[in-house]
């Protein structure tokens, strides 16, 4: 019989299959519907910083400065009184998804500052969450702010929340620092029990006719997925942290692809809202009819079977791979 389970988080999944933080993950009527198509853990809509403090200075900058959109929201610089339920609400309805379904539920904050992070880090946890995800979002864009800087506040970020719940932290990080192995790295250090990666920020786009700048959002699509399987493959097994994907999961191949490069679990929701929930149904099955074709005895026998570490030719992951692409590009002479 073949095994679909994967360990994430110090958790025991029934598969490698996510439902990621998205609107979907706002109604509770939805988290029954996710858990019976499959989904082996929900990762909660999150929580956003501003919606703890509204009239925090970090707000008031970045709505002064311009900054991209969190991949969840739905409009520029939301109003996060109306865009989202409230602190005490968002613990109420975690305590709510817990007793709705028998899979893992993890929470999600969003947002950049300690400070209070650490509080409902802690009240998340207490209201029944299984593990916590911080998708750090933060746009640096003060030019005297040197990137070591920047690292240093996610690092202390991720410490300061470890110390305060017992329940496991995964980071869910963009992919835009200039050594991304070493930030991994340096997150492992900072007791982050896993990473996701990566984040997508919306950037905004132009109306020439009114002279606005207005949101622009666009699902996924599986060719991006390749730089997430470009640094899965490459941190296999320098980490202690688990691994999880997110971005561009759109078929059963995707997730196999995800595994076989490292990671523990292949997170989806543009294909779910671009599909239905009951999509979620026919990629696990998928999945699984893939794994039974191919003669895998479980999931786990594949993962990391693709990493840097494991295949025969390495350099395709490093710049003999830029050469040999560049190389094979036959144009054409018209």
């Amino acid at each position: 019989m073949i095994d679909l389970s994967t360990k994430y988080l110090n958790l025991t999944l029934k598969n490698p299959v996510v439902a990621s933080a998205s609107p979907l993950t706002k109604d509770i009527a939805n988290f029954r519907r996710l858990e019976d198509a499959g989904a082996a853990a929900i990762v909660m809509h999150s929580l956003f910083e501003e919606q703890i403090n509204l009239e925090s200075n970090v707000l008031d900058r970045f709505l002064a400065q311009g900054s991209d959109v969190s991949a969840e929201a739905l409009a520029m610089f939301p109003d996060m009184t109306s865009y989202n339920i409230g602190p005490d609400d968002y613990l109420e309805q975690v305590a709510r998804a817990k007793a709705a379904v028998g899979i893992p539920v993890i929470g999600s904050l969003n947002g950049v500052s300690t400070g209070g992070w650490i509080r409902y880090a802690r009240l998340i946890q207490d209201a029944g969450a299984d593990a916590l995800e911080l998708n750090i979002y933060y746009l640096p864009t003060d030019p005297t702010l040197d990137a070591a800087t920047v690292e240093n506040m996610y690092c202390d970020l991720v410490d300061a929340v470890k110390d305060s719940v017992s329940i496991p932290v995964a980071v869910k990080l963009g992919p835009y620092f200039s050594a991304i192995a070493n930030m991994a790295h340096k997150l492992d250090q900072a007791g982050a029990d896993a990473l996701v990666l990566f984040n997508r920020f919306y950037q905004p786009d132009f109306d020439l006719e009114n002279l606005e700048v207005v949101p622009s959002l666009q699902l996924s699509r599986s060719n991006e997925l390749r730089l997430r399987l470009h640094w899965v493959a490459i941190l296999f097994g320098q980490l202690q942290a688990d691994m999880a994907v997110t971005g561009g999961v759109h078929t059963a191949e995707d997730v196999i692809k995800c595994m076989m490069a490292g990671a523990r679990v292949a997170m989806t929701t543009s294909a779910l809202l671009e599909h239905g929930i009951d999509y979620l149904r026919f990629l696990v099955s998928e999945v699984a009819d893939w794994v039974e074709r191919h003669e895998y005895e479980s999931i786990q026998q594949m993962q990391g079977s693709m990493s840097h570490k494991s295949v025969r030719h390495p350099a395709a992951f490093e710049r003999a791979n830029y050469m040999k692409v560049l190389s094979s590009y036959a144009l054409t002479v018209r």
